[in-house]
């Protein structure tokens, strides 16, 4: 398997898990009060709003040539960071 093989694989499992947490966090905000539910709901749909563009950079990466995956390697790194930083402080309001 090549480089660029194990890292599309990986970070798609990663967008697995992110799905999941994100259901997660949406089942708790349902029980949240009214006011801290909308707080939650816009926490969400900025993550929601990183992890597509973390999907479509993923995408990019998959369907590049072999010479362009590494350049687009350094953006992903950059979205995939943020989508774990809003994730982290998400589930952290939510708790």
């Amino acid at each position: 398997m090549d480089k660029r093989t194990e890292y599309v694989e990986k970070l798609s499992a990663q967008m697995v898990e992110w799905d999941a947490q994100i259901e997660l966090l949406k089942d708790k905000a349902e029980s949240a009060t009214p006011e801290a539910r909308f707080e939650y709901s816009n926490a969400i749909a900025a993550l929601q709003l990183k992890r597509d563009e973390a999907a479509v950079k993923l995408q990019g990466i998959s369907s590049a040539s072999d010479d362009e995956w590494e350049d687009l390697k350094t953006g992903t790194e950059r979205v995939w960071s943020e989508v774990r930083t809003i994730l982290r402080d998400a589930i952290m309001k939510i708790k």
